[in-house]
């Protein structure tokens, strides 16, 4: 049959399984978006190709498939850069497609022209400058597999205007399938026999869960060996809801804004089986004095990360799932009383204490309590990044894999509102929130009209203290008070913006009963923005100093005099 680029780029898609698309037209890529016109692909209208990026990736994050993007040439594909860099430092499946001018004009800085190739190289695990249509049926399929096979990550295919013009005939049999995630790498059995080895051997283990045991479907089997071992174990930001937080044995988060019982109980490990994570410096703190007294074993799906931060004794490449369940199989159950006492012991000597509900309920501790007890256990919840992503992450109780979605390694400002459009999208039924700050959410705030367009369940809720807080925070500790440039002094009124983009709009009275009013508005259907004032001096505490090891926290005041005793 004789096809254009466009129709093929666009039943290639639908080929792959892609039902939804997130973009912004403009002048590069218009013959794929005419080849759309009354295709069965849904079109998601963003106002920002950031914005798109990211709605692709909060569909990506709550399925664990890869998502797809679109944009045109020039400031189209440079606005997707951020959402790359950022799928590409979480592990996210996201093919990015960008329209580029013709054949003939690159490299002679045509109106919109920009080296997109050269530009996405260092941010993607691979891309594509597609030069002659036929290459579209081996680049798309190959695209998506390169994006869920091994470490997810970003793709980028790049297809100038005359090439999406273009005609070609394919026969009916000459159609590839469609691109699927490769067998992920065999572990031999040496490696986890010796693991099984040094595992039972072991007098104070600690299992460190990352991302990539969630990615792996493998927090039940890491629940498991947990318990098995009668391991304490402790998440990264982006392992949070591996464990439920109610089980005996889970420390929280670890690193720079961890409970301090958590780090402790890390320097008095001496053993650390790392599954899935990469030694992030804000996980680590000072790295070499990480785990001071452990043996370190590292089981990742990417050879890349084993020993690049920090050397083990053991490295294991392959899937996180089938690793535990062999390893599993060669372990006996181990009591370790002593252990785990001492694990209970440090998590309640430790806890996170706000003041009480009843003097500040709009404390964000006290804020993300009450929303874990409100909301149904599967609900999405996305953040922005600062000081509410990590008040969220000490405190709200996730309970299952693929509920948080974050922007953990690239700290985008931004992120929340469109991944929390496209977790909706992906997830319909489920509840979506987005905590945001009143710094953050102006970043890509004008999604608010994608929200209203779509009528999604999402309830965006905005801590506002007048401030980038985490940065006056830093500012406030480390800088000696000297502020600078961290004062938002002229803001919007949250809820009236909200309703003058046509969604519902929300500010609480922290007067009245504040909580009242919040489970008020999230009961009502449909979209809606909060507006929650919160104290702008309320600081996240515990925090390591950057660069410090994570033994020397800086503790809420009211929890120095114990910490000093530790």
């Amino acid at each position: 049959m004789k096809i254009t680029g466009a129709n093929l780029l666009r039943t290639l898609l639908e080929r792959q399984g892609i039902h939804t698309l997130a973009g912004l037209p403009g002048g590069a890529i218009l013959p794929f978006y005419d080849a759309l016109h009354g295709s069965a692909v849904r079109h998601i209208l963003a106002r920002h190709e950031q914005g798109a990026g990211f709605i692709a990736q909060g569909m990506a994050r709550v399925t664990g498939r890869a998502a797809a993007c679109v944009a045109t040439s020039g400031p189209g594909a440079t606005n997707l850069l951020t959402a790359l860099a950022d799928a590409r430092l979480d592990s996210v499946p996201l093919v990015a497609i960008t329209g580029q001018v013709p054949l003939a004009l690159i490299g002679t800085d045509a109106f919109q022209e920009v080296d997109t190739y050269g530009l996405t190289l260092p941010i993607t695990k691979h891309n594509f400058l597609v030069r002659h249509i036929d290459e579209l049926l081996e680049v798309v399929p190959l695209a998506f597999q390169l994006a869920e096979s091994g470490r997810p990550g970003p793709v980028a295919i790049d297809v100038p205007k005359d090439v999406q013009n273009a005609t070609t005939d394919v026969p009916d049999d000459a159609w590839p399938e469609p691109g699927r995630a490769l067998p992920p790498p065999l572990c031999a059995d040496a490696p986890i026999d010796a693991l099984a080895q040094q595992l039972a051997a072991a007098q104070r283990p600690v299992l460190y869960l990352g991302g990539g045991v969630i990615t792996a479907g493998a927090s039940d089997l890491a629940c498991a060996l947990a318990q098995r071992l009668t391991a304490p174990t402790v998440c990264t930001l982006m392992a949070l809801g591996a464990m439920p937080p109610e089980h005996p044995l889970y420390m929280g988060m670890l690193g720079m804004h961890a409970a301090q019982g958590t780090n402790f109980l890390l320097d008095e490990a001496d053993l650390v089986l790392a599954i899935g994570a990469r030694f992030d410096d804000r996980a680590t703190g000072k790295v070499a004095e990480f785990c001071p007294r452990a043996a370190i074993a590292h089981i990742d799906i990417d050879h890349a990360e084993i020993g690049k931060i920090k050397t083990p004794f053991l490295g294991l490449v392959g899937d996180a799932a089938d690793i535990l369940r062999r390893l599993l199989d060669r372990l006996p159950a181990q009591a370790r009383p002593a252990w785990r006492a001492r694990a209970a012991e440090l998590r309640a000597a430790f806890p996170l204490r706000p003041p009480p509900p009843a003097e500040d309920p709009l404390h964000p501790i006290n804020l993300c309590r009450f929303l874990g007890a409100t909301l149904p256990p599967d609900t999405i919840v996305t953040t922005d990044v600062g000081q509410h992503q990590m008040w969220v992450a000490q405190a709200y109780p996730f309970r299952q894999p693929r509920t948080l979605l974050t922007s953990g390694g690239l700290g985008t400002m931004g992120f929340g509102l469109p991944a929390a459009i496209g977790a909706a999208l992906a997830a319909p039924g489920r509840r979506v929130i987005c905590v945001s700050g009143d710094g953050s959410i102006l970043m890509n705030i004008q999604e608010l009209a994608t929200l209203a367009e779509l009528d999604l369940p999402v309830a965006l809720l905005v801590c506002n203290n007048a401030h980038l807080g985490l940065v006056r925070q830093q500012q406030e500790l480390f800088y000696r008070e000297r502020y600078s440039a961290s004062h938002l002094g002229a803001g919007p009124e949250f809820a009236a913006l909200a309703r003058a983009f046509g969604v519902r709009g929300h500010r609480l009275d922290p007067t009245r009963d504040p909580l009242a009013e919040l489970a008020a508005a999230l009961a009502q259907p449909g979209p809606c923005v909060i507006d929650i004032p919160i104290q702008a001096t309320a600081n996240v505490y515990p925090m390591v100093p950057p660069g410090a090891a994570n033994r020397h926290m800086i503790a809420a005041p009211e929890l120095q005099p114990a910490l000093a005793h530790a």
